[in-house]
């Protein structure tokens, strides 16, 4: 029963889900491009090290950046991890608190 608009590109960071009555975003990441830390899935490449460390040091600032730009403007954020997807009841769990505010 939430309303809410895909990829907004006015907003920092173009949210995966975007809930304006609420005043929340959701980002949906995953965990070898965004560095999800202490996950199995976010291991480095062995091949071409330099550049994917760059590459994937870069996308981690970039949420940062877009994080905090999204906060300053008002916005509640939640980043869902694509290994949590594992257990769809607790992310169901950890969304609808998070869009009720609680």
């Amino acid at each position: 029963g939430f309303r809410y608009r895909l990829h907004r590109r006015d907003l920092p960071g173009n949210p995966d889900m975007v809930f304006p009555a609420r005043d929340a975003v959701i980002f949906m990441h995953g965990c070898f491009w965004h560095r999800h830390v202490n996950c199995g899935r976010a291991r480095m490449p062995k091949s071409r090290v330099t550049f994917w460390t760059e590459k994937l040091e870069g996308n981690r600032l970039r949420d940062r950046r877009n994080r905090r730009k999204l906060r300053a403007l008002g916005w509640r954020v939640l980043v869902v991890w694509e290994c949590q997807l594992n257990n769809p009841e607790k992310v169901s769990t950890l969304v609808c608190k998070f869009l009720n505010n609680e």
